[in-house]
Order: C-alpha cells, then sequence, then structure tokens
C-alpha cells in the first residue's frame, strides 16, 4: 500500500493521535484551559481589556486588583481554570514560597500606597501571611520594606507583589543580652541617649505594636535576653554583649544615663553628685552584689568597688592583680641633709558596700580615686616626712614615722568615705655613698665585737690552761703537802727531843756535879788529916772545879732549849703571818726545791690577780733560790 492510500484510509488515526499529544494546547486555546500543578502556583498577567473603566492601571501601581491589565493581584491556587484564554492571560507557575526552620521570610512589597516621611517600613496590614495581595493593596498595605515577616512554613505567595528575602532568627546565647537599636520609630527626646521603655512588644518580635505605642528609634533601654527570637533585621538590630559580671568582694555600682532626673538621696551634706532611686538618671544609691546582671552597657555603666582590703603598693616591681596600682611607682623623698633616697610604700583601704555610691559619685571611678586622692596624698605625706630628719634618723624611727602615717591617713581618708586599714613602709632604700658608710661602719662594729669575743675566748683558754697545768700537778703538789707535814711533825719532834736533851743534861750535870762534890767531900775528909792546909787547899780547888762544871753544863743546856724554843717559835710567827695554807704551801715548796724538782716554770713568778697572788709570787722566788744553792752545793758545780 502506498503512503497515499495509506493516509486516505487511515487518516483519523492520525488525528487521534495528534490530539492527544496537543491535548493541552487545543483546550488552552479553544477553551482557555489551565491546570495549576498542586507543588505551584499560578501567577497571572493580563494582557489587556477590551472594554470597561478599568482598562488600565492608576499611576505608580504595577499589581491589578480590579481587573486592570498588567500583573494581577489574584492567583491561581492549584487546580483546574477555564476562560484563561492565552491571547489575553499568560500564567507563570511558580513554587510554593518555603521558609525553612530557624529562618524568617523578610517581606518587600513591590505595590502598595506610599511610606509616610520619617518612616522606612511599611506597617502591618491584615493580607493573611501576605497571601492575599489584594487584601494588602485594599488594606493600604504600603510599598517597600515590611514591618512584618512570615515565620517558617510554606506560603502562596505572589511573587510579582511581593519579594520574599530569607533571614536567619536571632539567637543570644547563654550568658549573653542583645542590646536593641530600632530603626524606625519616633524621634528620641530631647536630652535622651535611648528611647523611653514600651512594652507588649514581645521582645521586639512585633514591631508593629512597638510602633503603636509610639516607640523611639535608635538605641533602646530594653534589652533581650538568652533565646531565640522571630525579630526583622530590616526594623531592628541587635548586639550580642557579656552579661556584667559582679564578682565576689565587689559591689557594682550602677550608673544610669537614661531616665527622669531623680532626687538627690544624699542631703545637703554630700555636695559631690546626685545619688538617686533605681530606675533614675545618675548614680544608683542601692548597688548590686556580687552575681550576673543583663545590663546594657550603653545606657548603663556598672562601676567594680571591691569590698574587701584593698591593697595598693607604691613600688616599681611589684603591683596587685586588681591593676588599680599598675601607674604607682617607688617614691623617691630627699631627707633634711639632702640626701635623695628611694620608698616604697603599701596601702591597704576598704570601702564599706553602702559607701561604695559616694565613692563613685565622687570620683567616678576607683581609678580616679587612686589617681586624684591616694597617689598625690600618700606621695606629699613622706616626702614632707622625709624633709624633717635625715636619713640615718628616717631609718632609725621607721616604726614611729609609719605609725604617724597611717593615722594621717585615716583622717584623710574617712573625708572621702574610705578607710584607712593601714599605711606600710617597705624597702627603704638609701644612697649608695650613704649606704656604704653605714656598712663599713657596722662591719667595724662587728669586728670590735668579735675582737672583744676572741680576747675573752683567749683568756678563757689561758685560764683552762691554768687549771690544767696545776691539776697536773696535783700529785707533786699533795706529796709536796705531805711532805711539810712531815717535816713539821719532825721539826716538833725535834723541839720537844732538844727540850728533853736539855733536861736530861741539866739533870746529869746537876748528878755529877753532887757526885763529884760528894767525892770530893769523901777525899777531903780523907785526907784532911793528912794535910791541914793541903786539905784546905784541895778543898778550895775541888770546889771551884765543881762550880766551873756546873755552870758549864748548865749554860750548855739552856743554849739547847734555846735553840729549840726559837725555832718553834719561829715556826709559830711564820704560821701566824703566812697562815696555815701559805706555811703548808712555802714547806711544800722548800722541800721540792731541797729534791730538784721543778715544777714552776721560770717565767711564771707573777701569779693572777687572786687574794695569793703575791705569796705565790714569793714561794716561787724562794724555790729558785733554793735550786740554784742546791745546784752550787753540788760536786758538778764545785
Amino acid at each position: 500500500m502506498n503512503p497515499a492510500d495509506f493516509f486516505a484510509n487511515y487518516w483519523w488515526i492520525l488525528l487521534v493521535i495528534l490530539c492527544l499529544l496537543l491535548y493541552k494546547f487545543i483546550l488552552r486555546v479553544f477553551f482557555g484551559m489551565v491546570i495549576v500543578p498542586e507543588n505551584r502556583l499560578g501567577l497571572v498577567t493580563k494582557k489587556f481589556v477590551l472594554f470597561g473603566a478599568n482598562k488600565e492601571l492608576p499611576d505608580g501601581r504595577i499589581i491589578a486588583t480590579k481587573g486592570e491589565a498588567g500583573f494581577q493581584a489574584q492567583t491561581l491556587a492549584p487546580g483546574l481554570y477555564w476562560g484563561m484564554w492565552p491571547w489575553q492571560y499568560g500564567v507563570d507557575m511558580q513554587p510554593f514560597t518555603i521558609i525553612p526552620e530557624g529562618k524568617i521570610g523578610l517581606v518587600l512589597a513591590n505595590d502598595g500606597a506610599e511610606i509616610p516621611t520619617g518612616s522606612i517600613l511599611g506597617r502591618k496590614v491584615a493580607c493573611d501571611n501576605f497571601q492575599d495581595a489584594n487584601a494588602f493593596l485594599n488594606n493600604a498595605g504600603q510599598k517597600g520594606r515590611q514591618t512584618a515577616y512570615i515565620t517558617a512554613g510554606t506560603y502562596r505567595i505572589n511573587t510579582y507583589a511581593f519579594t520574599i528575602t530569607i533571614a536567619d532568627m536571632v539567637i543570644i546565647h547563654e550568658n549573653m543580652v542583645g542590646v536593641v537599636t530600632t530603626l524606625d520609630g519616633q524621634p528620641i527626646g530631647s536630652g535622651q541617649i535611648a528611647g523611653k521603655f514600651v512594652d507588649g512588644h514581645n521582645n521586639f518580635q512585633d514591631f508593629d505594636t512597638f510602633l503603636q505605642n509610639q516607640g523611639n528609634r535608635g538605641l533602646q533601654p530594653s534589652i533581650i535576653l538568652a533565646g531565640s527570637y522571630n525579630i526583622n533585621p530590616w526594623a531592628i538590630q541587635i548586639e550580642e554583649i557579656p552579661m556584667t559580671d559582679v564578682p565576689i568582694g565587689y559591689v557594682g555600682v550602677v550608673i544610669s544615663y537614661i531616665g527622669e532626673d531623680g532626687k538627690d538621696l544624699t542631703g545637703e551634706s554630700f555636695k559631690h553628685g546626685n545619688i538617686v532611686s533605681k530606675g533614675q538618671r545618675g548614680v544608683w544609691m542601692e548597688p548590686y552584689g556580687p552575681g550576673k546582671y543583663p545590663f546594657n552597657k550603653y545606657t548603663m555603666k556598672v562601676e567594680l568597688v571591691p569590698t574587701t582590703n584593698l591593697v595598693l603598693n607604691w613600688a616599681n616591681t611589684r603591683s596587685e592583680s586588681h591593676q588599680l596600682d599598675k601607674n604607682l611607682s617607688t617614691i623617691t623623698v630627699r631627707s633634711q641633709d639632702g640626701f635623695p633616697f628611694n620608698l616604697d610604700v603599701s596601702q591597704i583601704i576598704h570601702i564599706p558596700a553602702n559607701e561604695a555610691p559616694k565613692v563613685i559619685a565622687r570620683f567616678g571611678s576607683m581609678n580616679n580615686l587612686v589617681s586624684q586622692v591616694l597617689e598625690p596624698t600618700i606621695g606629699n605625706y613622706f616626702r614632707n616626712s622625709a624633709q624633717d630628719s635625715d636619713v640615718i634618723a628616717f631609718l632609725a624611727t621607721r616604726k614611729e614615722r609609719q605609725q604617724a602615717a597611717k593615722d594621717n591617713m585615716k583622717t584623710v581618708l574617712d573625708e572621702y568615705n574610705v578607710n584607712a586599714v593601714d599605711t606600710l613602709i617597705g624597702d627603704i632604700v638609701p644612697p649608695e655613698s650613704l649606704m656604704k658608710t653605714l656598712t663599713d661602719r657596722k662591719i667595724a662594729q662587728e669586728e670590735e665585737k668579735t675582737y672583744i669575743t676572741q680576747r675573752m675566748a683567749q683568756e678563757k683558754r689561758q685560764g683552762m690552761e691554768k687549771e690544767t697545768a696545776i691539776a697536773d700537778m696535783q700529785k707533786e703538789i699533795v706529796k709536796a703537802q705531805q711532805s711539810v707535814e712531815i717535816a713539821q711533825r719532825t721539826a716538833d719532834a725535834a723541839v720537844k727531843k732538844a727540850e728533853g736533851d736539855a733536861n736530861s743534861l741539866k739533870l746529869q750535870v746537876d748528878a755529877e756535879a753532887t757526885a763529884t762534890k760528894m767525892r770530893a767531900n769523901a777525899e777531903a775528909e780523907a785526907t784532911r788529916a793528912r794535910a791541914g792546909a793541903q786539905a784546905d787547899a784541895t778543898k778550895l780547888n775541888a770546889s771551884a772545879e765543881a762550880e766551873k762544871i756546873s755552870k758549864t753544863g748548865l749554860a750548855e743546856a739552856e743554849k739547847i732549849m734555846a735553840i729549840g724554843k726559837s725555832t718553834a717559835e719561829a715556826y709559830e710567827l711564820q704560821v701566824k703571818a703566812m697562815g696555815g695554807d701559805n706555811f703548808t704551801k712555802y714547806k711544800i715548796t722548800e722541800e721540792i726545791g731541797k729534791g730538784q724538782i721543778k715544777v714552776i716554770p721560770d717565767i711564771l713568778i707573777g701569779g693572777s690577780n687572786g687574794t695569793d697572788g703575791g705569796i705565790n709570787g714569793l714561794l716561787g722566788m724562794k724555790l729558785m733560790e733554793m735550786m740554784d744553792a742546791k745546784k752550787n752545793d753540788t760536786p758538778e758545780s764545785n
């Protein structure tokens, strides 16, 4: 079958196939059918209007709400529509607007009323979250950026009328606060740096309520705390800052820059600034204790005031962790005698918690307290104090000057609502030349003490050696003492013997004389007869001879007795004159000398300062004389 015959017989099959392939086009052209898929939105553009009053859009409008030619406010939801002739209507299939989780949709209206002068955002109108463009335009919705936004979800929004921008939600993290600056609203009042407090806007998530309540544009006194917020960034800017931390041992004194001018609560006696109630402009009377607080750093300032003892060091090499004394340095002073020297000082202060607002009201900060009061007061006090004395006197009276400084600082700081706990003088560094002089003097004094100690040690050593020598001689001294006692007893015996011999000799002489006399008498009687003359002569001779012998014997006896008596009396006198102990020492020495025992050095003849020093010297000299005499008597010396 040729093609012509086939087409003639089966043309209708080709027509059916063509209709099946082009049915949408056929329905669209001949019946104006439009099918909007389930996941699409039909945006309609009307190309022309054949007749009627609303042929053209009003000036300034781009969205048609009354059937005018142009972009139509009415959109086509998913479904089947007829009469949308392609020569009159254009339908653009667009996906739904989807706002993801954690995001918001910012809306820019492409048509609407003009935004009033002074405003930058269009106000919210009822329009079903911008899904009803007709309602938006008919309710006087304003063109431009909108205060309202759409949250996470799916929306059928006419993108000819509205442009949607995806933005992040505002997240304020833990221990942080959000400082708010609004971009629209009423101007801030005169004399203020931030807007007034406005309620009901749900942490600025309902910006239209904020504007309706006459909220001000600019910095806001309110802050937002940790959390996630649907906040329009075209209306509000958020700065995330840390919370204010008041550490333990401190109080936070609040200085507010906003609010109404309050009444001063300190009375007429305090004339250094206004201290007001909480919420008013000025220094707040009630300080905040340790903790974390959500303060707006642009509308108020928190000055930390230590309530524990605070140490400030005037020293080049030392500074405390609080750093309030980082600019303080060692004080250079000049003494009365013209010497400059350096002085380290530490001042301990305490500020009561209830006095902290007064200190801040007076000085503004702790740094100002240090620089305006403590630094000049401490420095000038010690400079004046140093000029009253020389360096040596200043060093010597350090304790007294420290107490005087403490009393003076207590008096001064009481006037500034600060308690002076203590004033301490640290290192005192005199001039090097003067320090060398003092060092040399001290070294000389210590050397003098050393010499005295050494001399005393030598004297003690000499005494010890003397006592050692005496102890070593103790044996010989005991032997000599015993010899002296023996000699004394021998002398006593010799005296007694001499007395006995004398008595015995006297008796013997008497007896011999008597016997001789008797013999003579007998012989005389015998010879008397022989010769009278001869008898008489013999008698006379015998009598003379007897008398001679008697006298001779008596004289000899008396001599021996006198020698013994004189010896005994001499011993007795020596004992009385020298004392018993000294006489004994003398006899010991004499016996030692007789025995040629050398126990005393030739040079040791002086003795010590004791009571027997002279006697010991004499004994030594006597002993040497006896030893020399003994040597002279020896055969070698001869």
